[in-house]
C-alpha cells in the first residue's frame, strides 16, 4: 500500500467533529492560559514598580507620614473628648437648674420655719 497526497481517506463525520472539538478546545485553553499568565506578569511588574517607588521615599517623607497618622489618632481622641464634654455640659446645666430649685425650696422652707417660730411665740 502506497500513501501519497492523492490517497483517499474515508472517516466518519463523528470522528472528524470530535477531532475538531478537541483542537478548538485546545486552542481556547491555550489562549486563556496565555492571557492569564500575561495578566499575572503585569500585576507582578506593577507590584514591583510600586515597591521600588516606596523604597525610594526619603526618611523625612516616612517620618511625615508617621506624624500625620499620629495626628489623625490624636484628633480622633480629641473629638471623642469634646463629645463627652458636650454631654457633661448638658448634665451640668441640668444639675445647676436642679440645685437652684433646691436652694429656692430651702429658702422658702426657712421662711416658713421662721414664720412658724414668730407666730407661735
Amino acid at each position: 500500500m502506497k500513501l501519497s497526497q492523492d490517497t483517499p481517506v474515508s472517516m466518519p463525520i463523528k470522528n472528524m467533529l470530535g477531532i475538531l472539538a478537541i483542537i478548538i478546545s485546545g486552542v481556547i485553553g491555550y489562549t486563556e492560559l496565555t492571557g492569564r499568565l500575561t495578566s499575572l506578569e503585569t500585576s507582578r511588574e506593577l507590584f514591583q514598580a510600586d515597591l521600588l517607588k516606596k523604597s525610594e521615599q526619603l526618611p523625612t517623607d516616612q517620618e511625615q507620614f508617621m506624624l500625620v497618622e499620629d495626628l489623625y489618632k490624636t484628633v480622633e481622641k480629641i473629638e471623642t473628648r469634646i463629645e463627652d464634654m458636650m454631654h457633661n455640659k448638658i448634665n451640668i446645666a441640668f444639675v445647676t437648674k436642679q440645685l437652684e430649685k433646691a436652694l429656692s425650696d430651702i429658702e422658702s422652707l426657712k421662711d416658713k420655719v421662721r414664720a412658724n417660730r414668730n407666730g407661735n411665740h
